[in-house]
């Protein structure tokens, strides 16, 4: 099959083994891809994974034990844990220490013809909701990990720092509790592209200091987290998104004396990303730049990489 591996550098490769499904996984063709921030870290030695890259997809199951998911249009959670383990059994399995990660981790990704999953983290899309609109709900189940982590009212005053992708949906998710939400960049397009969804937007120098309840580090930057510190009041709650392959030397001395709260926070709930998505509570389609033919994988993986790049997809099927 063909695959987009690293392996030290990208390589297109045609000759790519399709993997032979073992009993529990699902073998699923893949429709559409999306290449994600954390696949250029990865590239830049985040996780020292090599492989097939990818882990944001829509696709078609085609092999499973049960026969009733063939054919089925599904996405996938990422995570896969042993289900054995002390932290398995405590309902940690993102955290198994032996846990397999989608394009990631220990298993090939998206970024092919084929990928394996094991069937439990598959859920079938609805049929209103698009592949290019699907392909997202990976990174929107991320962002609404964050209330299922922190408490936030109608009354905080929250900011999501960080103008991408992850952000933009950050911060529409966010919206839904009814706070004071800004999102704060530095990108005149992204911000008017987020300005166009009714959400408040700023650059940094506009926001005082030690003024928010709430801010959420989506810059996908070492450096996010001085910038975001900043803003903070004390006792306030600074959740980090930001997965980065760069070392941060960190001042925690006023993590210590304003009592910050530090949340990390990554994957998140599937479903209730695709009810989003089908009910059209969250938009998606501002941040696609570009759909791109497979045999153009290397081109697509460069202009996802250039700064102020959007959301680049692979697109599986084109040509078939």
């Amino acid at each position: 099959m063909k695959a987009l591996v690293f392996d030290g550098r990208l390589t297109l490769r045609s000759d790519y083994p399709t993997p032979v499904r073992p009993p529990g996984e699902a073998l699923v063709r893949v429709r559409l891809a999306g290449i994600c921030n954390t696949d250029l870290e990865i590239v830049r030695g985040y996780m020292g994974f090599k492989g097939v890259l990818g882990h944001e997809f829509v696709g078609e199951v085609v092999e499973a034990d049960d026969p009733a998911w063939c054919g089925k249009r599904v996405v996938g959670e990422i995570n896969c844990p042993c289900g054995t383990c002390e932290l398995c059994r405590r309902g940690l399995g993102r955290h198994c220490p032996d846990r397999t990660v989608l394009g990631i981790q220990g298993r090939d990704g998206a970024f092919a013809d084929f990928l394996l999953l094991p069937l439990q983290n598959l859920h079938a899309v609805p049929d209103s909701v698009s592949d290019e609109e699907a392909v997202f709900t990976e990174l929107l189940a991320a962002a609404f990990e964050i209330p299922e982590q922190v408490s936030l009212r109608p009354s905080d005053r929250a900011a999501v720092l960080g103008d991408g992708k992850l952000g933009a949906l950050v911060a529409q998710v966010l919206a839904q509790s009814g706070c004071d939400l800004v999102v704060v960049g530095l990108d005149e397009g992204k911000l008017a592209r987020i300005r166009a969804l009714g959400l408040a937007v700023a650059r940094p120098e506009e926001i005082k200091a030690r003024c928010m309840d709430l801010v959420v580090d989506a810059t996908g930057s070492s450096r996010g987290f001085e910038g975001a510190l900043r803003m903070l009041r004390p006792k306030g709650t600074l959740v980090l998104k930001s997965t980065v392959a760069e070392r941060s030397q960190l001042h925690l001395a006023p993590l210590v004396v304003d009592e910050i709260t530090v949340v990390g926070s990554r994957c998140g709930p599937f479903e209730p990303a695709l009810r989003a998505l089908e009910r059209g509570v969250v938009r998606v389609g501002p941040f696609i730049e570009d759909r791109v033919p497979f045999d153009r994988a290397e081109a697509a993986f460069e202009r996802a990489s250039k700064p102020g790049s959007l959301k680049v997809l692979l697109d599986m099927r084109a040509g078939d």
